[in-house]
């Protein structure tokens, strides 16, 4: 990468952040063999590491959070199925529609309540009879953290009783599942209690370069990697990515907080410019409202001061290790001149 392009700040996401020269140096220095057999003991390790440390019996790595999920669909559910989603959760509405398409599971997409959550009432509502008229509703899929929001441990505990009450298996989108753990103070197993898989994304907030690791029961995780085979996601030497993934959950989990806190400087700071409305973050994660006809504008200041965001009017900033205070305090100065 050139040196023009590290003088960016990039805001769009935290799936930016590039690998450090410690965990460069730890992917460099990786054990490798072929994973599809087996038999690469980096991938082996990261697995068995996170199986542990989110309370699973077992792991599975794979490339992308997208297949992570769909392998978990596929894994929970049979052709003529269906899993019950909020409207806004990334299986349903930003994985491309691979459930539908390639396992013939159908979604049951539900309003997420302003808090991110599925309403327990619209849960029970949209849970299916046993009557062949219907689709089997199979799977409760929720998502960790979603648009930056946190769903606390109490509805998740009701969510999950709800559902696995009613017959429901539950998967978790634990799509930036170590910040939640973080912001709620708690253990990644206590974050996760109640569901019966997760898929633990290393690619956002930690700083991997690439991969999700689906956790779950051996059964569960044994059907998974079959679908993964069948999906392209067979690696061979896979351990260097699989080392950069060890290394973000162990030198890089504690330090999201430290996103936390720039994201709420920064949103405060934006809140008290005219013109604008900005939402308090729980995470790494806030929006700002801006008028439809200053976008533009705006996203051309932004760039001929190297900063890159997602223009919108409802413009989303996620901070991240790559976005430094000074980086921050840079953004704030743009932003303050431009609507001052």
């Amino acid at each position: 990468m050139s040196e023009l392009n590290e003088k960016w700040l990039d805001l769009r996401s935290d799936t930016i952040t590039r690998p450090s020269a410690a965990m460069r140096a730890a992917m460099n220095a990786a054990d490798v063999g072929d994973d599809v057999y087996g038999d690469d003991p980096s991938v082996n390790r990261l697995q068995e590491y996170t199986a542990d440390l989110f309370g699973y019996e077992d792991a599975l790595f794979a490339p992308s959070g997208t297949q992570s999920n769909l392998l978990a669909l596929l894994a929970h559910c049979g052709r003529g199925d269906e899993y019950l989603v909020g409207q806004e959760a990334h299986t349903y509405r930003y994985e491309g529609g691979g459930a539908a398409v390639l396992g013939s599971i159908q979604p049951q997409p539900i309003i997420n309540q302003p808090d991110g959550s599925i309403a327990l009432a619209d849960i029970e509502a949209y849970i299916k009879p046993d009557d062949f008229h219907f689709a089997r509703s199979k799977l409760l899929a929720l998502e960790n953290t979603i648009g930056g929001r946190v769903l606390g441990l109490d509805y998740l505990k009701q969510a999950t009783t709800l559902a696995h009450e009613r017959g429901l298996a539950t998967h978790l989108d634990g799509a930036r599942i170590c910040n939640a753990a973080v912001k709620l103070g708690v253990s990644p197993r206590a974050a996760v209690a109640g569901f019966d898989s997760v898929s633990v994304c290393l690619s956002k907030g930690l700083g991997a370069p690439i991969g999700s690791v689906l956790c779950g029961s051996k059964p569960l995780i044994a059907e998974a990697r079959r679908w993964r085979k069948m999906l392209g996601g067979g690696m061979r030497q896979a351990g260097m990515i699989a080392a950069g993934g060890m290394y973000a959950l162990q030198h890089n989990f504690e330090r999201l907080a430290e996103d936390h806190d720039n994201a709420a400087y920064f949103a405060s700071e934006l809140a008290k410019l005219k013109g604008i409305k900005v939402s308090t973050p729980q995470t790494n994660i806030f929006y700002v409202d801006i008028p439809a006809d200053t976008c533009r504008a705006l996203n051309d200041v932004l760039q001929l001061t190297r900063i890159r965001v997602s223009m919108s009017p409802h413009l989303r900033i996620v901070t991240h290790m790559d976005a430094s205070r000074e980086d921050i305090d840079r953004a704030i100065t743009v932003f303050g001149d431009f609507f001052g």
